[in-house]
This record gives C-alpha cells, structure tokens and sequence, in this order.
C-alpha cells in the first residue's frame, strides 16, 4: 500500500518542484499565456526529502487525471496572489489574485485545527479510482489529497478549501 501511495505523491511532488523552481514572482493582475505549462515531472522528479507542505498561510493544489496525465499546479501565497500552471489541462498558465474576502476565508480554513486531522499521514489515504482526477493540496499541516471519483469523500475543511480555490481561479474540482 506504501508503495501506491508514494507512486502517486512522487509524479504530484515532481510537479510542486517544478512550481518551487522557476522562480517566478506572482503577480496580483489576473493574465494568461498559451506556452506549454511548466510541470513536466518526468524532467526532474524529487527525491523522497522532497517537501510536502508549504509555509502557514499558503497552500499548493497539484492535479492529475490518471497516472499519465499531466501535472496541473496551483500555488496561492498568504496575500491572496496565485499563479497557475495549466490548471485547467489546456497549457495555459495564468495569475491572479483571490479578493479580500476569499483571502480571509482562505486563512481561516487553513488555521482550522481540524485540517491536521484531514492529512494522508492522518487518514492512512490510498488512492481508491483510476483514471480520476486526483487533487493534492500541500498545506502547512501537511499534504491532503482526494479523488473525483464516485462514492468518494473529500474531508471537509480541505474540501472547502479546494471549493474556493476552484471557484475563484481555473483550477477544476472534477476531472
């Protein structure tokens, strides 16, 4: 079972590298660009020390339909800036900013002490559905990831954060 698990977190984690590496500033002004998105895993996958959280206050949505698919990036820092690398699986990068009141609503839920309790380590979560569309949110606590697939349950506090970030950028909620 450890060895699934680490199957899917480690082509997820390749893409947040991916993310962390290119060192680009988040802008405020919501723009796109139709270049190729910048997740290829395959060009450099992370080592198991790799991180899998991020700072308090920020949080990483990493998307893939099916093991294959490619790695679909999200990063949202404290101030609400967001920068996105093909979230919605069409190539398209974009930035932009949540506004003030899905910024606050964005920081209570990840200060919910319950979210610790909604991690993998926590909930020992496997991967239940192939072909699904499989979200992982990188959060303080520690990585939260969930399946689109019939039947399956996303945890609560992480469901509604990944509700809101859908909502208000072009990252999906279903595959």
């Amino acid at each position: 079972m450890v060895r699934s698990r680490s199957r899917l977190l480690v082509p997820l984690l390749g893409g947040v590298l991916a993310v962390a590496l290119t060192g680009c500033s988040l802008g405020h002004a919501a723009t796109t660009e139709n270049t190729p998105a910048a997740n290829d895993a395959a060009a450099g996958l992370p080592g198991p020390d790799a991180p899998t959280t991020v700072g308090e206050g920020q949080v990483t949505l990493v998307q893939q339909v099916g093991g294959d698919g490619p790695l679909r990036t999200l990063r949202v820092e404290r101030d609400g800036a967001w920068k996105c690398f093909d979230c919605a699986g069409d190539g398209v990068n974009s930035t932009g900013a949540l506004d003030a009141e899905q910024v606050s609503r964005l920081q209570q839920l990840l200060a919910d002490p319950a979210l610790a309790g909604e991690t993998d380590a926590a909930r020992r979560y496997r991967a239940t559905c192939i072909d699904a569309l499989t979200s992982s949110l990188l959060t303080a606590a520690g990585p939260i990831t969930s399946q689109d697939c019939p039947g399956a349950a996303r945890p609560p506090v992480a469901g509604e954060i990944l509700l809101l970030l859908t909502q208000a950028t072009p990252a999906e909620l279903e595959g």
